[in-house]
This record gives structure tokens, sequence and C-alpha cells, in this order.
């Protein structure tokens, strides 16, 4: 197997070949119904394919909405991947596995048959 083959297996797999923490952020409004999805779906995400790789922040805009201009948040929630760079955003109830997974770069967006 070749080393890119090697890597990509590696990345469909679910892990993204190192050890180097993944910082997120997960911008939510309160607990509406598209907000607790959102961190349902993401501690699920966590905990399967990144195992304990990841520090994980959470912040209710209704409680500091000053706070949505530092990362440019323009809609909720709204998943930002601070480390590694680039910055990463995902928008909505995270609930596309594959979608989440590729906007993380924990693997290969899947090739069309």
């Amino acid at each position: 197997m070749s080393r890119s083959t090697a890597a990509k297996s590696k990345r469909r797999s679910g892990t993204n070949g190192s050890d180097e923490l993944i910082e997120l952020r997960l911008y939510v409004a309160g607990q509406t119904p598209k907000s607790l999805a959102a961190l349902a779906n993401l501690n699920k995400i966590c905990q399967e394919h990144l195992q304990g790789r990841y520090k994980l922040s959470v912040i209710d805009l209704i409680k500091k909405p000053q706070l949505a201009q530092g990362d440019q948040i323009l809609a909720i929630p709204t998943l930002v991947r601070k480390l590694p760079v680039p910055i990463r955003k995902i928008i909505g109830d995270l609930s596309n596995l594959d979608r989440v997974l590729v906007g993380l770069n924990l693997h290969e967006p899947e090739e069309p048959k």
C-alpha cells in the first residue's frame, strides 16, 4: 500500500492520522431543538471519531452575544474548528455525519459513483 493510500485509508477510518488536538467551538442560542440536536450529534461524533483528542467549548449566544463577532457567526448552530488551522465552519444540527467528518477534515469526501 502506498503512503498516500495509507493516509487516505486512515482518514476514511475516522482519524486524521495524528494525535494533534482539535479545538472545537459550538455556537448555540439557548436550548432550542436545533441547538440540542447539534450538541448531541457533536458529542457522539467526538466520542466515536476523536477519542480524547479534542477540546470542546459550547458558547450560548443568548448569554454572551458579543462572542459571535470573534468567529464571524452569522447562523446558529455553528461549529467552528479553531485548531488545527485552517479554521473550518459547519452550520446546522450536525446530523449529516459524512458532511461533518469531511468538514472537520477527518476523512476524504466520498467519490461519485
